[in-house]
């Protein structure tokens, strides 16, 4: 197995390949560092097969998606990732065939809902949900410091100690540690019960990373910078949510809400479905289309996506346009099959 951390920076992307087959993955690849990437991989004469994001990144652009369109390669994320555009939504149990290795998924949401680790042989990449000495934040929309908390200790201190631990982020220089290390010596989790590390996380108080506005969004999304005038992080905010249930009964209401679904079309036809008389509006296209629905104003308008989140995205900007009464359908198309409610196909 070959292992090589590429950026050299606070940002860790991992290449790690089968050197009998020379099949490769990269892992949290950023954007801005695509043409190293692929000089390496000519370089060695690798043939990348999968570029994996083990969340969606808040502080860089993810590469995954240019790399599928450049390469053909799969890209991979947990099923709870919220971006089109995936090619294999991997879940907990999982293992992927890299050459005559193994990549097998750990889902560990925490620090985001479709948080995973990879570990390959007598390695674990940890994304952000264990890191060298410290953990990833959990105050995200979305994070859970408690389930954080389970994923570190039920799942990754499950593994043997001499472990070697790959983090996605390092900013003291470190490059790595060990699972036995991290047990004993991680002052966030050592020595602390849940309770306790929930408490220690809700007290950071860490500001939020210098380029959020510009790249979380767009990772969610999979789209560019320019294709979208994105709303701020306050405004997504203050998006009103609903769950599966209060937007069915709202559906037999006799205002019944508009439904605009916003994923891609080939997400709308796909193997979640979609809900009976929703309109197909995918994101990109919302703000151009947006006068078809002047009609709603004010009235109740639900915005549905996969997970939740581009539609929240999508909601705020309706709302930005002048209507009232937006909803977002809180877990998206995800939630509402895992409640085995009705859809189309």
């Amino acid at each position: 197995m070959l292992v090589r951390e590429l950026n050299r920076g606070k940002c860790k992307t991992y290449l790690v390949a089968c050197e009998e087959t020379g099949q490769a993955a990269l892992i949290d690849p950023l954007r801005e560092r695509i043409e190293r990437y692929l000089a390496l991989a000519a370089y060695l004469k690798l043939e990348l097969v999968y570029a994996i994001d083990t969340h969606t990144h808040a502080d860089h652009r993810s590469a995954i998606f240019e790399l599928r369109d450049l390469l053909g390669l799969k890209s991979v994320m947990h099923r709870a990732a919220p971006a089109p555009f995936v090619d294999l939504h991997v879940e907990d149990g999982q293992a992927l065939p890299l050459g005559r290795l193994q990549l097998d998924i750990l889902a560990t949401p925490g620090h985001t809902p479709d948080g995973i680790c990879i570990r390959c042989g007598g390695t674990v990449f940890t994304g952000d949900t264990l890191l060298i000495r410290g953990t990833g934040r959990a105050d995200f929309d979305g994070g859970d410091a408690g389930a954080q908390f389970d994923s570190i200790t039920r799942k990754l201190f499950a593994l043997p100690d001499e472990t070697v631990v790959l983090p996605a982020h390092d900013y003291r220089g470190n490059t790595q540690s060990t699972i036995g290390e991290e047990r004993r010596l991680n002052p966030r989790v050592a020595g602390k019960d849940r309770a306790q590390y929930v408490e220690l996380m809700g007290k950071l108080g860490l500001p939020l990373p210098d380029k959020i506005q510009e790249v979380l969004q767009p990772n969610q999304t999979a789209l560019d910078d320019d294709a979208i005038a994105y709303p701020n992080y306050a405004a997504l905010n203050r998006v009103r949510q609903l769950d599966c249930g209060a937007v069915a009964a709202l559906l037999q209401a006799a205002d019944a809400p508009l439904l605009l679904d916003v994923r891609e079309p080939d997400e709308y036809s796909g193997p979640l479905g979609h809900l009976a008389g929703s309109r197909s509006v995918p994101l990109r296209t919302l703000a151009a289309r947006a006068a078809e629905f002047d009609a709603w104003k004010q009235r109740p308008l639900v915005v549905v996506c996969r997970a939740g989140v581009r539609s929240t995205t999508a909601a705020a900007i309706l709302t930005s346009l002048g209507f009232e009464h937006v909803f977002n359908l809180k877990g998206g198309m995800l939630a509402w099959n895992d409640e085995a409610r009705a859809v189309e196909r």
